[in-house]
Order: structure tokens, then sequence, then C-alpha cells
């Protein structure tokens, strides 16, 4: 593995290359992308991946990358303009990407903006709220996260985001009268450490949450699309916005093994199933 840096006025990007470019077989490099994960998330899939190159990186003001435009807040179009640029300056694309989470919400941005970019994507469990039949209802559970970490902090905010993405069904009346959840009850501490930066929990990265992909531009585009879905995230919130995210573009969600962090291995003790993972990617990017 390589790591470089691409400096910008607004931004030192911190990229790693596992693998050669050119790269050994000619096949595209396959880029690795989450938020507000950074590149440590992805080790145990690239280790699984090790056939092809694969390329991670940091978005800004994540991990090591290391913002210098004032700003704290996260959104897909400038977020997929990083991922363009660097891209660019590998020198090797087109590339295959797999995009999770917030990722995955990149990803669909960056396609809409620079079609010529990615030959194949997989965009697994986009959270995206203005996809969703209730989506007044998600927005305002995801209020209802933000309120939680601002008054009690990390853990209570937490809590409440694990009671959020864990909810089956539609947001109804019954999620909102439920009391508030106990952080010890998920693991998390109760106390109050005093900061309010958290991108998940927080409403630095509603925009990314709040994004409505560019179906339009998406169906013009030269790119193949494959929403994926984990077997285990039948109904819940991500789930569901995968399965909308299709139905939006016309197409099936693509179902892979185990949940939203499916393709993780112990990198942050919610493992999921990633030699499985890996080959099912593998299949869909091969198909």
């Amino acid at each position: 593995m390589t790591t470089h840096t691409l400096t910008t006025p607004e931004v030192d990007l911190v990229y790693d290359v596992h693998g050669p470019l050119p790269t050994a077989d000619g096949r595209p490099p396959l880029f690795l992308i989450g938020q507000p994960m950074d590149a440590t998330g992805f080790s145990s899939l690239a280790e699984h991946s090790a056939e092809r190159t694969v390329i991670t990186y940091d978005p800004r003001g994540l991990g090591r990358s290391t913002r210098k435009d004032g700003r704290h807040d996260h959104t897909p179009t400038t977020q997929a303009g990083d991922v363009h640029a660097i891209i660019e300056a590998l020198g090797a694309g087109p590339v295959d990407m797999f995009g999770s989470s917030g990722g995955a919400v990149t990803a669909l941005a960056l396609v809409a903006a620079h079609p010529g970019d990615v030959v194949t994507l997989v965009a697994h469990e986009p959270p995206l709220i203005p996809v969703l039949p209730d989506a007044e209802a998600a927005e305002r559970a995801r209020a209802g996260v933000r309120e939680a970490y601002e008054k009690n902090g990390w853990g209570a905010g937490m809590a409440a985001f694990m009671v959020m993405t864990g909810w089956k069904g539609e947001f109804t009346d019954d999620y909102f009268a439920q009391p508030a959840p106990d952080p010890a009850a998920f693991g998390m501490p109760a106390g109050d450490d005093g900061s309010r930066d958290d991108p998940l929990l927080s409403d630095r990265s509603w925009a990314v949450s709040g994004y409505r992909p560019d179906a339009g531009a998406l169906a013009a585009a030269p790119t193949r699309i494959v929403v994926a879905v984990g077997e285990e995230s039948a109904d819940v919130f991500t789930g569901r916005t995968a399965v909308a995210t299709a139905e939006l573009l016309g197409r099936r969600a693509t179902v892979f093994p185990s949940h939203h962090g499916g393709f993780l291995g112990g990198e942050f003790g919610y493992a999921g199933q990633p030699e499985a993972f890996a080959r099912k990617l593998r299949e869909v990017l091969n198909g």
C-alpha cells in the first residue's frame, strides 16, 4: 500500500493505493468510499479484494484529510468533486466503485456530475430520506437524534441513533411515543464530554441524508448502477432507503450478505461477514 496526498486550496485529501497502477490485469481500480467513515473501515474489504487494485480515501475533514475551507458541513456534491479530483490525479479512470452509507450518496452524486468516472457503481444502503414515503417523519426522527445529542452528549445521541436505524417500518406515532433510550442499554457511556461535533449525530451531515439523487442524470450516465441492501436490513431505515433508491432508478435492490456494516471485520466492533461480502461484490462487479 502507498499513501498519497492531493493538495487543493480547500483540503488536503489523503488516499491509499493498494496494488499496482496501472493495474496488473488491465481492469479498472476498485475505489471504496464511505461517509462519515474514513479509509480505516475498509481494511477487511480491501484485504478480501486483493485480486484488484483498491483505492481508499478519507473524506474531507475526516481521518487524515484536513480541511482548509473553514467549513464543518459534509455535502455530497462537494465530496463528489473531491473523489473526481482523486480519480483524475490517479490517471487510472474510469474506476469501479463501492460506496457504502454516506459514501454511496457521494458516489451517486459523482456519477450524476462526472458520468465518465465510474464503470460500475455498487451503492450500498444510501441513507436517503427524500426517497422514503414517510420522509417527513424520517426527518423528524433524524432531528430527534440530534436533539438527544445536543442535550446529553455522545452516548445519548448514539443510543437514539441506534433506535432510529433499528426501527422496523415507517416512523409512526409509536416510534415517537417511545421514552428516550438509556445509553447503558446499548453499551454507551452516560457521561457527557461536552463535544458536539460528531458528523453522524450533529446536523453536519444532514445534506447527505437529505440528498435526492438526480434520476435523470443517473439514467443518462454510461455507469452501471447496482443498489445493494443487506439481507439483515429488511424494513429498517437504511434497508428501506436502499430499496426506495433502487425503485427511483427503475430497478430492484441487490441483496448482499449481513447488515449495514456487512463488509466490516473487527475494525469497529460491528463485524459483518467481510469474506462473503467481498465474494458477492466480486460477483456483482463481474456481472
